[in-house]
């Protein structure tokens, strides 16, 4: 049965939203002084597979310029796989912004998995001179 605080409002386990974006383990060098991952290592994952995406659909270089709504729900232990999943919620003029949510992988615990961060990061298309450019359309 599945931890209450891993669950949705009906009871159900969650599950990521998004594609899998990145993939990488926690390690010691990574903890802060209370021995958890900074939170800076995992949001600096996250960007980068925000990033990712935002390429991906932006068909080249981008930059972020924003993170909104950021809510760690849980530590992230040394161990863990952390794994980012994006997804694109909104497509502006020059802009895109994705929602990544970071899930560890609890290897020391049958591996389960647990959200325990997410947010919107958004991102403006550049062009070669790093100025701003349309977003093409999809």
């Amino acid at each position: 049965m599945p931890d209450p605080s891993e669950t949705g409002p009906g009871g159900e386990e969650e599950t990521p939203r998004g594609e899998l974006a990145i993939r990488t383990l926690a390690m010691p060098a990574d903890t802060n002084p209370s021995g958890d991952i900074f939170g800076g290592w995992v949001m600096a994952q996250m960007d980068v597979a925000g990033g990712i995406a935002a390429a991906q659909r932006a068909g080249g270089r981008v930059a972020t310029v924003a993170v909104d709504g950021f809510i760690f729900h849980k530590p992230v232990n040394v161990g863990d796989v952390l794994c980012c999943y994006a997804e694109v919620v909104r497509v502006g003029i020059t802009s895109i912004a994705i929602r990544i949510e970071a899930w560890a992988l609890r290897q020391r615990v049958r591996n389960r998995r647990v959200k325990v961060t997410e947010g919107i990061f958004t991102f403006v298309a550049l062009d070669e001179a790093g100025k701003k450019r349309p977003v093409p359309e999809a």
